[in-house]
């Protein structure tokens, strides 16, 4: 089996981190880019090292997805450690594994703490819970690699306390673009649901709560859904399976054909299958399908179990992503909750890098209201504002790192050039992020033109050097280019996205001419060819591709 590019890449790096020392790495990849094919070839390549792996999942489903997929992309046949079935005595190199059942000491003490060399976590978004850490911490040799579409827990315990480092994340927006995942457009829809009342429970809202609160709007939101839904095949999430039930009745009274499913549907594998082939185009539950089902032909995706949890959320979301014949797009609603004890989650926070660039996105998308807008297209506005408005605030700042008689550049202005939200924004993760820069990344950055005295942690140093490097390659300005050209003297404005030559030649032009702005340039409205023959709102500081 060939991989893809991004899936060698996943591959190479999390190997590279082991090698390299860092034992516990994550691998970020979203729903329907195959990452248990991913794990599935790095499972080999341990195997042929000699090591004996296990994975490690919380529910039966997965444990057969990753068997059968391990199968079909390798070859290698698995042994099963969940309830009656065991490992031990068997001769296999890779074992799937029930937490719940590994978890209980009499089934765990069996097993030397160096059994596993490798170990492989599926939905590794829980893997910081009790049973995960009970049954990780037994094995304490292993190397281990987690494995999520989202790399965030509801009760907000960082993965970052147990993974020593992310080797390869591969972003919703690179899979849209790439062609990989199916393109999403928002639907806010006009109907405000009030959920003031409803409580916390276990970092996110009480089902039951959520189930009251809801129900007196589920004609309004039949309604809503007829307007768009009748054409699409739908996937509707609902807190409770009596909520679910009662949704799907109403769609049917509605005209639609609505089926539903929960945890006890004697008839699940079948209405799944109708479902599949067309005999129902809306498909009710109670947060049953969010792992482990795939309808590739899903075109629309409706959430009505609001949750603060991204994870959550993003799941929900994963069912409706993955590309299939005559599909166009994800349509996604979303509906004007209204809370006053939590933020919830919003189609924005499915590809924004951080709250800032979110909270904008879901504003503007409030705003149109009634409209279908592509994510991506409101992401890049959402940054550009939130650039603007960061940029008028930080006017101050910024011109006091102008006026520095330095030859570096400050990292701010460096950011603020380059319209690098993620950057701007960025928090650390992992223990050696947070710690401060080593000597050789500040002798780098220095060499580089960047001033290090104004990083505060290795995290940020290694970003701004990752950047640089990129920046190199794809031939855009130096950081001294960026110094010269923006100093108060001359003013030119995000030398950032100028091309490597363009800077070089102003500069040429500059010096030419006594080191005077020649006539006729306005420096602060001034584009350079590649700018002006484009449209500059387009480049923001994540991409750092300017096509000439």
């Amino acid at each position: 089996m060939k991989l893809r590019p991004y899936q060698e890449q996943s591959r190479e790096a999390v190997e590279r981190e082991w090698e390299e020392g860092r034992k516990r790495t994550l691998l970020v990849l979203p729903t329907g880019t195959g990452k248990t094919v991913v794990f599935s070839k790095i499972v080999e390549d341990q195997v042929k090292l000699g090591d004996r792996c296990l994975i490690l999942a919380h529910r039966g489903e997965l444990l057969e997805q990753a068997s059968d997929k391990l199968l079909k992309a390798t070859g290698l046949k698995t042994a099963t450690e969940k309830a009656e079935q065991t490992s031990l005595g068997t001769q296999a190199k890779v074992v799937v594994g029930s937490v719940q059942t590994l978890q209980r000491e009499k089934r765990l003490s069996k097993f030397e703490p160096e059994h596993f060399s490798t170990i492989v976590v599926d939905e590794a978004h829980h893997c910081i819970s009790e049973g995960y850490q009970k049954v990780l911490g037994h094995f304490p040799n292993a190397k281990v690699l987690g494995v999520t579409a989202t790399p965030d827990r509801g009760d907000m315990k960082n993965l970052g306390e147990y993974f020593e480092s992310m080797a390869y994340e591969y972003s919703l927006n690179d899979a849209i673009r790439e062609g990989y995942l199916s393109p999403i457009k928002a639907l806010t829809i006009p109907l405000k649901v009030d959920l003031s009342e409803v409580k916390q429970q276990a970092g996110d809202f009480s089902t039951s709560d959520l189930d009251t609160a809801l129900d007196p709007y589920l004609e309004q939101i039949a309604d809503e859904m007829v307007k768009y839904c009748t054409s699409r095949k739908t996937v509707v999430f609902l807190p409770l399976v009596k909520t679910s039930q009662k949704f799907r009745d109403i769609l049917n009274e509605k005209g639609l054909k609505a089926a539903e499913v929960n945890g006890a549907s004697a008839d699940r594998e079948e209405v799944l299958k109708d479902f599949e082939e067309g005999k129902y185009n809306v498909l009710c539950n109670s947060m049953l399908l969010t792992e482990g089902w795939d309808c590739p032909s899903v075109d629309c995706v409706v959430v009505l179990r609001p949750t603060k949890v991204r994870g959550l959320y993003s799941q929900m979301v994963g069912r409706g992503t993955r590309l299939a014949p005559g599909k166009k797009e994800l349509l996604l609603l979303d509906f004007l909750w209204h809370t006053e004890n939590m933020e919830l989650c919003h189609p924005a926070n499915l590809i924004c890098k951080n709250a800032e660039t979110a909270k904008k996105m879901t504003e503007n998308l409030e705003d149109a209201a009634g409209q279908a807008v592509d994510i991506e297209d409101a992401e890049e506005q959402a940054e550009k504002d939130v650039v603007r408005e960061r940029e008028n605030a930080l006017a101050e700042k910024l011109e006091a790192c102008k006026k520095r008689k330095q030859k570096l550049v400050d990292p701010l202005q460096f950011e603020m050039s380059i319209q690098a939200e993620d950057l701007s924004s960025y928090v650390p993760t992992f223990g050696w992020e947070m710690g401060p820069p080593t000597q050789k990344q500040k002798a780098t950055l220095e060499r580089l033109g960047i001033l290090p005295d104004e990083i505060e942690n290795a995290g940020k140093a290694k970003l701004i050097l990752d950047r640089l490097h990129k920046r190199a390659v794809t031939g855009l300005t130096t950081p001294k280019q960026i110094r010269c050209l923006e100093k108060k003297k001359y003013g030119f404005k995000h030398v950032g996205n100028w091309r490597f030559e363009e800077a070089s030649d102003m500069i040429s032009r500059l010096a030419a001419n006594g080191w005077k702005v020649p006539r006729g340039i306005n420096a602060h409205t001034y584009q350079p060819p590649s700018i002006a023959a484009t449209d500059l709102d387009q480049y923001l500081g994540w991409d750092d591709t300017i096509p000439v």
